[in-house]
């Protein structure tokens, strides 16, 4: 089990409840933690290009996560 800090911005702040919080999950990849949001917070399945960012550089669902790992979510922006 992985235990890593996130941190949110958007409306992902208001689905995990934070704008950091800490989230346990078991795997190695973004993909990993992306299906163990999704599974925890539902609402996250609804944000078509939530990206995550592993320390400052947009992540691959195939790329390695280590605890150590600064992780970002950032959701879809949209403006006008």
């Amino acid at each position: 089990m992985k235990k890593i800090k996130l941190k949110a911005f958007g409306v992902t702040k208001e689905i995990l409840g934070g704008r950091e919080i800490f989230f346990e999950f078991n795997g190695d990849t973004v993909l990993d933690l992306r299906t163990a949001l999704q599974s925890r917070f539902s609402d996250l399945k609804g944000l078509n290009s939530l990206l995550i960012a592993v320390n400052n550089q947009y992540a691959e669902d195939s790329s390695s996560i280590s605890e150590t790992d600064e992780i970002a979510l950032i959701p879809p922006v949209s403006g006008g």
